[in-house]
């Protein structure tokens, strides 16, 4: 676990080598501005200033300066320091001029890696940079967004051998733990009586990997009552419906879902935000053996609802549908759900931009005005009612798909939406999880996506008194 409390400091005059942010735009005025020797020692090295994310070393007799390109000098991105955070000698630095703001999750996160499965110890022996800042109330924040972050990004990494229903359920107990909050299990006949398509789902997988509903209840009950919900497939083989090889390879982070809303959940905690908070996560494997629920079967869902399964493959929105009707049931004033559940989300909008759905304009505007502040981009996508027609069943309430190759996310948005009551706010986002090309920062692989922009979101809503 990275002691990311080890990487950043208060600014209090201690030695520390300056780092100048400069943007593409302003190199040529800020280079003429600069000694002679810094001009020839930057021209020797061929540094132009053109590249974001490069940066050059400038020699001070025993020590040095660093000079870095963002691409806006003026407002740090949260990755501008990332690439010098991964390259540069350990010891301590700050900024030349004003502060790194949200940039210091970056520096903190650069310096995380997953290297629970490495056996070379020297990969895990890394010196430590220190950021110094003088925003010392941004420190605590900092932090905390780097640990949660990397709580996902560990949670989603995690081979499924590894990480099954009863790990994601110790991961919320070890939560439950540290913060006296209260966690109830729901398993076995009690699951298939009261959540029979959570239990359906999970029906396929071993003994040892049954299904379960996991919920963790923190905070006065006189505060306002939020439910965070995600989507907990610790592996998705697609059922009898199975998976292409390809299409199965990364579905270890088919529980990603759950991870960002343990994350977030562990945010609001630390933060103490001023809500009742119920987090809601059904942990399911969705395997194929003689128990495993088929195409064409028909489940009455927690809500009541019957539910024709027309493919077995689209299993997160089934167990997600008896989450958020569990989660109604305590009359939350907003419900919140993390799933990695389409791929058209990825077709229409690409890995980067987790779909945003919501049942209120004014919930809709707020994530987006959070996450343009917090830099951790979504987009919102139509819950269009003409499209819900498509969901019936020739002989059940609804089908758990549409039939029609186009839409995917706003048919499975539309399917959610039957099982949350329309009286209460609700927020429906669809995230990949995951990172298919590394960047400063952000290495390959395991991803939080959206976990930024909904926490600000409750920081803004919920400000402690």
């Amino acid at each position: 676990m990275t002691d990311f409390a080890s990487l950043i400091a208060p600014d209090r005059g201690q030695k520390a080598r300056l780092i100048h942010i400069v943007d593409k735009e302003g190199f040529a005025s800020w280079l003429k501005k600069r000694p002679a020797e810094d001009r020839l020692l930057l021209e020797a090295q061929r540094f132009d200033g053109k590249k974001v994310h490069a940066f050059a070393i400038l020699p001070r007799g025993s020590e040095f300066e660093v000079v870095a390109i963002a691409m806006n000098a003026a407002a740090l991105s949260p990755w501008c320091l990332a690439a010098l955070a991964e390259e540069l000698p350990e010891g301590s630095y700050r900024l030349a001029e004003g502060e790194p703001g949200q940039a210091a999750l970056g520096w903190l996160l650069a310096q995380h890696r997953f290297d629970t499965y490495r056996s070379n110890t020297k990969d895990r022996e890394r010196g430590h940079r220190v950021l110094v800042t003088g925003e010392p109330a941004r420190i605590e924040l900092a932090i905390g967004l780097a640990a949660a972050t990397a709580l996902v990004r560990d949670l989603v990494n995690t081979p499924a051998a590894d990480l099954g229903p009863a790990e994601l359920e110790q991961a919320i107990s070890d939560l439950a733990k540290r913060s006296s909050a209260q966690l109830k299990v729901t398993s076995g006949s009690e699951l298939r009586d009261a959540f029979p398509l959570i239990a359906a789902v999970g029906g396929g997988a071993s003994p040892d990997r049954s299904p379960r509903l996991l919920e963790l209840e923190w905070g006065r009950p006189d505060d306002p009552r939020v439910a965070i919900v995600g989507k907990g497939v610790c592996f998705d083989s697609g059922g009898l419906d199975l998976k292409s090889a390809s299409g199965m390879r990364i579905m270890k982070k088919d529980m990603g879902g759950a991870a960002h809303a343990l994350a977030l959940a562990q945010l609001i905690i630390e933060n103490r935000l001023p809500i009742r908070l119920h987090l809601v996560i059904p942990a399911v494997e969705n395997a194929v053996s003689g128990a495993s629920y088929r195409p064409g079967d028909i489940v009455k869902s927690h809500k009541g609802l019957f539910v024709e399964i027309d493919n077995t493959d689209a299993e997160g929105r089934l167990i997600l549908a008896d989450a958020l009707s569990r989660a109604a049931e305590a009359k939350p004033e907003l419900i919140v759900d993390f799933a990695t559940l389409t791929g058209a989300a990825r077709v229409a909008l690409g890995p980067d931009l987790p779909a945003l759905f919501a049942n209120r304009d004014d919930l809709a505007a707020k994530l987006d005005t959070a996450a343009r502040e917090a830099d951790d981009p979504i987009w919102r996508m139509p819950l269009w009612d003409p499209y819900d027609e498509q969901l019936k069943s020739d002989v059940a309430d609804l089908s758990n798909t549409s039939g029609n190759a186009m839409a995917g996310a706003v048919y499975a948005a539309l399917f959610l939406r039957r099982f949350v009551p329309e009286d209460i706010p609700w927020a429906h986002l669809d995230t990949w999880a995951w990172r298919d090309a590394a960047k400063p920062g952000r290495p390959k692989g395991g991803e939080a996506l959206g976990l930024r922009a909904v926490f600000a979101m409750l920081q803004g809503r919920y400000s402690v008194a």
